[in-house]
C-alpha cells in the first residue's frame, strides 16, 4: 500500500553500497524508518531527500517489514543551517533529542510542528542556543520529567523569589531554600523564561535576544536537570560541549 507523509529526515544510515535507511519524523505517522534504495548513487532521484534536516513530502510503500521509499519531493533543505557549523550542531541536537524521546509510529502532530518551526526560525537567523533551550524545556513533558515551574515545589507558594532545585525537581521559594543546599540561585527573568518557554506556542515568540548571563543560567539548569533525570547520552550534545570549549 502506498502511503503519503510530510516529514523531516532525522538521520540516515547507510545500508549496503547504494542504499540508505532514513529515519523520518512525520506529521501523519510519527517516527518511521524507510529504505531509500539507490539513494547513494549520484544521479538517484532520492538523493536530494535523503539528507538530515530535509523537509519533504514522502511517498512510501507500507508493508510488514521495512517500508520502502518510492518518491520524495523536497519542501525545504534548510540551507542556512547546513552551511553554518554552529547551527548544524544545535539542529542536530534537536533532532537527536526528539528521536530519543519518541516511540516508533507514535503520532504527534504537535511535536512535528514544534520541530519544524524551530528549524525554520533557526534557518531565519534566530539564536540557535535559545531555540534549543525552548525545545529542551518543552520536551521535559514528553520525557516524563517535567519540573514544577508554577509554584514552590515544597510549600506550593506562587509568590516570592525563586531558585531552582534539581533534587526537588522544580522551583523553591525564598522561604524554602534550606530544603536544598545545592539549589541554583537564578535571576527572576530566568524563572519567567522557563515558564514562558514551557507554555507559550513557538509561533507566538517574537525575536528573542538574551544576555550571555541569562543563557548561561538556562544552560546550567537544563543541562543539570537532563543529566539527573533523563538518562540520555547524546553524541550531538557532546559535540556542542566540545564546540563551546573551543
Amino acid at each position: 500500500m502506498l502511503e503519503k507523509a510530510e516529514g523531516i529526515v532525522l538521520r540516515t544510515v547507510a545500508y549496503g553500497e547504494t542504499n540508505n535507511i532514513l529515519r523520518l519524523f512525520t506529521r501523519e505517522a510519527g517516527k518511521i524508518a524507510v529504505m531509500a534504495r539507490g539513494a547513494k548513487k549520484p544521479k538517484s532521484r532520492l538523493a536530494a531527500v535523503s539528507q538530515p534536516f530535509v523537509y519533504a513530502t514522502f511517498l512510501y510503500y507500507k508493508s510488514r517489514g521495512m517500508k520502502t521509499l518510492n518518491q520524495g519531493d523536497a519542501i525545504d533543505s534548510f540551507r542556512i543551517i547546513r552551511n553554518d557549523l554552529i547551527r548544524t550542531a544545535y539542529a542536530s541536537y534537536i533532532l537527536e533529542l526528539l528521536d530519543k524521546l519518541t516511540e516508533e509510529e507514535e503520532k504527534n502532530p504537535y511535536l512535528f510542528e514544534l520541530m519544524l518551526q524551530l528549524l525554520e526560525r533557526m534557518n531565519d537567523d534566530d539564536d540557535p542556543e535559545v531555540l534549543v533551550r525552548i525545545f529542551e524545556t518543552k520536551m521535559t513533558a514528553q520525557a516524563g520529567i517535567k519540573p514544577e515551574l508554577e509554584q514552590c515545589v515544597h510549600c506550593q507558594s506562587k509568590e516570592g523569589t525563586f531558585s531552582f532545585s534539581v533534587k526537588e525537581a522544580g522551583f523553591l521559594c525564598h522561604r524554602c531554600t534550606a530544603v536544598d543546599d545545592n539549589r541554583l540561585d537564578i535571576h527572576p527573568k530566568t524563572v519567567q523564561l522557563l515558564r514562558t518557554f514551557f507554555h507559550l506556542d513557538i509561533a507566538r515568540f517574537g525575536s528573542i535576544s538574551l544576555k550571555d548571563e541569562t543563557k548561561q543560567e538556562l544552560r546550567t539548569i537544563l543541562d543539570t536537570y537532563y543529566q539527573e533525570y533523563s538518562g540520555l547520552h547524546l553524541k550531538s550534545k557532546r559535540f556542542i560541549e566540545q564546540m563551546e570549549k573551543w
